[in-house]
């Protein structure tokens, strides 16, 4: 409880004791005026003020407005016990709302207290303590055990395990070591590190989720506007009708003023729309940090609300539904076994940065030792054909350390061939070429004699079948997706996965144009958030994967998937849609009660304390209810 909390507390507990006493002495002792005065004024001296202060702003109907005029309509009847009652409940509801609220607010920010307070740096073979924003590009920092990494950089010294789960939403630890990249915002769990800073802290990953979490509340959902329109037009029409409701009765029918005064008063009571103004952006504000919670980034309640209403979702290939890491899937070895068929293939490709060349190279390994590497004295010389792959000129086998040939007592060289089918058309090599195999084919020949073929493809992500059986679940109909790759690969890909169409061969601005949304749905398109940026932009949703490190994804998308989990796009629905539920449950509970009991009060059924009940019982039990968006359980109930 805050220090503001707290004080008023105290000033509703004084209230309280002076009202009972006000009860226990009205009629009996001429001092009874003297405790409902202290007992209004302790618990609510600062609503007339703050009516007064908003009536100087030009903003006349608010709630401290409504209350302030039904108390004092109260008092001029004579119902003291009812008047300062109002002001009481009416205060001890908006401390329950208050404290609510900054109990939702506090649980966000510890989630998101990942903003480090400094930042070791080595200078002149010295640690010095900075702050964050003060230190430069390639910069060295020292991060010791239990600190919090407080600038993206790679690991130049050391090995640790980092928690990200402020970013992630994964509790598992991730093993870091020499050469990894680190981001700003997660915690170094148990070694000393030392990191070379790549990027200053204003582009650093903490900041850009620090921005994107400050401004999700501009972002505004339609039920949100709509509860702000409502408000400002609602207002104003329920002080007409409790003026009308004072005066026409007194003046049409003659009947007693004082009866039709206290109505007016207990319909003004009641018609406070404080449950609607709190709860519903309270609600909103709980899903973000439901989601946040998930490592699931949502730049606005727009973008929560269009979340729950996903019809057609289309993903890009590569980095999404892929890897982006390719592997040797099969292989088909003639005239020699698999691990020499991989072994030639891999010294043909040792000098090849290309990811396929590396996929080759890691499957010789693993096959291998994972400690046993390409051996470089077989190698005399190596060609790259543009367009069709290498060819090497290697020794049959190595020398010995001598210097004398090998066992077998030959040192002849060969050529090797290593590439696609124009390769083995060009040097008019016999071979057999795959039909229907997934991904791409290099087919392997010594001198003139075929000897096999490998096939590498980019890997399928672990969840990513969960993920669309998730999506299938929560009802979306379309699935789609959208490759520059060939199309025989990404419907090879699209039937393993069951997607509903696949198109191939594309460009990023034929993407943009196949992500045209159709009429009356809503579509979201998931990318890597580096070069979809224009698809992710004209979706209703864009969601970006990959969002650490991965400064376009952060600024192109609506939601960013802080961990590369598909998956988490169905945590996010499910998010979206208990929180849009929420938010239904609470303007139809708060608006039909409401209605409810002003007819009851207009027609003289109800009395000030159920007018009381209409606003502040509502007001409580709607708050406890948005409450609930805060909390998610992962395929439980909404």
């Amino acid at each position: 409880m805050t220090k503001k909390q707290k004080k008023m507390t105290v000033r509703l507990c004084v209230s309280a004791v002076f009202l009972l006493a006000g009860v226990i002495l009205e009629g009996t002792h001429p001092i009874d005026w003297i405790c409902f005065a202290v007992s209004y004024l302790s618990a609510g001296y600062d609503i007339p003020l703050k009516a007064l202060k908003t009536i100087r702003g030009g903003q006349v109907f608010d709630e401290n407005f409504l209350m302030t005029v039904a108390t004092f309509g109260a008092v001029a009847v004579g119902a003291y016990e009812e008047a300062v009652a109002v002001m009481l409940f009416y205060q001890v509801g908006e401390l329950f709302n208050d404290y609510a609220v900054n109990k939702s607010r506090k649980s966000i920010s510890d989630l998101m207290d990942i903003n480090p307070e400094f930042a070791n740096v080595l200078r002149d073979g010295r640690e010095e303590q900075v702050d964050p924003d003060e230190v430069e590009l390639d910069e060295i920092v020292v991060i010791r055990p239990g600190e919090r990494v407080p600038l993206d950089g790679v690991v130049v010294k050391g090995s640790s395990n980092l928690d990200t789960s402020a970013l992630t939403g994964e509790s598992m630890p991730v093993e870091i070591r020499e050469g990894d990249s680190i981001v700003s915002g997660s915690i170094n769990v148990n070694g000393l590190l030392e990191v070379r800073v790549t990027k200053l802290y204003d582009d650093s990953t903490v900041a850009k989720i620090l921005e994107l979490v400050e401004n999700a509340s501009s972002r505004k959902a339609k039920a949100e506007n709509f509860i702000t329109r409502f408000a400002r037009v609602y207002t104003p029409a329920v002080v007409f009708l409790a003026v009308l409701l004072a005066v026409a009765p007194p003046l049409l029918l003659r009947q007693p003023w004082s009866v039709w005064l206290y109505r007016a008063c207990s319909f003004l009571v009641v018609s406070c729309p404080c449950a609607l103004v709190i709860s519903v952006p309270l609600s909103f504000f709980g899903g973000l940090g439901a989601a946040s919670k998930q490592g699931i980034l949502m730049k606005g309640s727009n973008y929560l609300e269009a979340m729950g209403n996903l019809d057609t979702v289309v993903f890009d290939k590569t980095g999404t539904l892929t890897t982006g890491r390719f592997q040797v899937t099969e292989v088909y070895p003639e005239k020699t076994g698999r691990q020499e068929l991989l072994e030639l293939a891999a010294c043909g490709e040792s000098h090849s940065t290309h990811p396929i060349a590396l996929s080759v190279m890691e499957a010789f390994r693993k096959g291998a030792g994972e400690d046993t590497s390409v051996d470089q004295s077989r190698i005399v010389s190596v060609e790259e054909i543009a367009g069709h792959g290498i060819h090497a000129v290697l020794k049959e086998t190595a020398p010995s350390e001598s210097g004398e040939p090998g066992q077998d007592g030959q040192d002849d060289s060969f050529d090797l061939y290593v590439g696609n089918e124009k390769l083995m058309k060009r040097q008019g090599i016999d071979f057999n070429p795959l039909r229907g195999a997934e991904g791409t084919i290099l087919y392997v020949a010594k001198g003139r004699t075929y000897i096999g073929a490998i096939t590498i493809s980019d890997t399928v992500r672990e969840d990513v079948p969960e993920a669309l059986a998730g999506l299938r679940r929560e009802g979306v109909r379309s699935l789609v997706m959208l490759t520059g790759d060939k199309e025989s690969v990404g419907k090879s890909v699209a039937a393993r996965l069951g997607l509903d169409r696949v198109f191939g061969n594309l460009l990023p601005q034929d993407k943009e144009l196949l992500s045209e949304k159709p009429e009356g749905k809503t579509l979201a398109f998931v990318g890597d958030g580096i070069n979809d940026a224009p698809v992710l932009s004209r979706a209703d949703v864009g969601i970006a994967m990959g969002g650490i490190g991965s400064d376009a994804a952060v600024e192109a998308a609506d939601v960013v998937i802080m961990n590369d989990e598909p998956s988490k796009i169905v945590d996010g629905i499910q998010i979206a849609r208990k929180t849009m539920g929420i938010v239904r449950q609470n303007i139809v509970f708060a608006i039909g009660v409401k209605i409810l009991v002003l007819i009851l009060v207009a027609l003289g059924f109800a009395n000030m304390w159920m007018a009381v009940f209409g606003d502040v019982g509502v007001s409580v039990l709607a708050i406890l209810n948005a409450v609930r968006a805060l909390t998610y359980k992962k395929g439980g109930a909404r």
